[in-house]
């Protein structure tokens, strides 16, 4: 897909038809979301920040004025809009985590998206999982039931990635999901914005130990099938998901949406030598020629400069360089694909900007029942998790999920 705005910033881009993508089930409208754009000043962050923040408070605004005026669908979705344009207020800001403006925002998408959600039809519940000594923050979908259906459904634990939030995931699987009758879990975990937000929980690797508990709390719900659980990873989401399924096997599916097989790679390949030494150099104590190539890459890439400052936001780490070092914990290589018993679907983008062979690399490594969906440029669907092209991706994606629940 062509750039329609911001044709010299592929991440500027990629964010604005993120944004428009969420208009299918939605979360936005088409143009709200170009007028916002368009007053953009293209690679400047504040400039970015300044006027999502804007068309979310006049959209907020509206949608609170219709509910206390007793207009309940004018206000669930402009309620709903308004968080995905909260949300994309404070995307490009973490580079200085205590910059105010941050929580403000996500304090704002957060409370919009809870007061839409108690205005749907079964209204969504928010959620608290236990985990460790704290919680990890989601939402609660009910299935929708035909008449005569009272029997327990299959469910769709779900969450995001690198960057995305459990409200997000709304528009990414979750009310596509509900509307095929199956009940939904989504949650933030650690590294993601509930639980960087209130517990300052950074991302961890063995994400096992974040859906397993998740997984105990799901299977405590009434109306839920214990043998019917999937669970749904979206980006980066698509590494922790299927590296949970290898280890957690009471899961009925696992969807990587899209799949991600080695970060290391990606944190490598950019590197001069072979990869042992770049991995030494990136964990080194001491590496300056490798902090000013990293520097470089930032300077002449968007989307670098962009991913080593919000990941050091998320990882924990305090440089760049510690940034890409922490890419490397995150694999499913050395046998951990092959771990997973649970029928699989991986899903591709033809032009994806951050992940792009990685599908691939995890379908080849599946030695369960597997499946690779491609999504291509000609379809629309070719942009990193099919941003544009919900519909068609989650028709794709359900339809195969509704085949392996009825065969279990």
């Amino acid at each position: 897909m062509k750039p329609v705005l911001f044709h010299d910033d592929t991440s500027f881009w990629f964010e604005t038809v993120r944004v428009l993508g969420a208009t299918a089930y939605g979360g936005a409208d088409i143009g709200e979301v170009l007028t916002t754009a368009q007053a953009v000043t293209a690679g400047d962050y504040d400039s970015w920040h300044d006027q999502w923040l804007a068309t979310a408070d006049w959209v907020a605004a509206e949608a609170k004025e219709a509910q206390g005026a007793g207009h309940l669908v004018s206000a669930r979705d402009g309620l709903l809009r308004a968080s995905s344009y909260y949300r994309s207020a404070d995307f490009y800001l973490h580079g200085n985590p205590d910059d105010p403006r941050i929580r403000h925002a996500y304090t704002r998408a957060r409370e919009s998206f809870a007061a839409a959600a108690a205005l749907l039809d079964p209204p969504v519940e928010p959620i608290e999982i236990p985990y460790e000594h704290t919680v990890l923050h989601g939402y609660l979908y009910p299935a929708l039931r035909r008449a005569g259906d009272t029997g327990p459904r299959p469910t769709v634990i779900m969450h995001s990635g690198f960057d995305g939030t459990c409200e997000e995931m709304h528009f990414l699987g979750a009310a596509a999901a509900q509307e095929r009758g199956y009940n939904v879990v989504t949650f933030d975990g650690p590294g993601q914005p509930a639980a960087l937000h209130f517990d300052g929980l950074v991302f961890r690797p063995d994400w096992e130990n974040v859906i397993t508990p998740v997984l105990d709390w799901v299977l405590d719900r009434p109306g839920v099938d214990p043998d019917r659980v999937a669970l749904l990873g979206a980006s980066l989401g698509g590494l922790l998901a299927p590296r949970a399924a290898a280890f957690e096997h009471r899961l009925a599916a696992c969807i990587a949406f899209d799949g991600v097989y080695d970060l290391g790679d990606l944190a490598t390949r950019q590197m001069p030598g072979p990869r042992a030494e770049s991995e030494a150099l990136l964990r080194a104590e001491s590496a300056p020629e490798v902090d000013a190539m990293v520097e470089q890459l930032m300077a002449r890439d968007p989307n670098m400069r962009w991913a080593a400052t919000h990941g050091q936001y998320v990882m924990g780490a305090d440089s760049p360089r510690a940034f890409f070092a922490s890419f490397l914990d995150y694999t499913l290589a050395g046998g951990i694909a092959e771990r997973i018993t649970c029928p699989t679907l991986v899903c591709e983008a033809e032009t994806d900007i951050f992940f792009e062979g990685q599908p691939q690399l995890l379908f080849d490594h599946l030695t369960c029942q597997k499946a690779l969906l491609r999504f291509t440029e000609a379809e629309g669907a070719g942009a990193h998790c099919h941003a544009g092209a919900q519909r068609l991706a989650f028709a794709r994606i359900y339809d195969w999920l509704d085949d392996v629940v009825a065969a279990h």
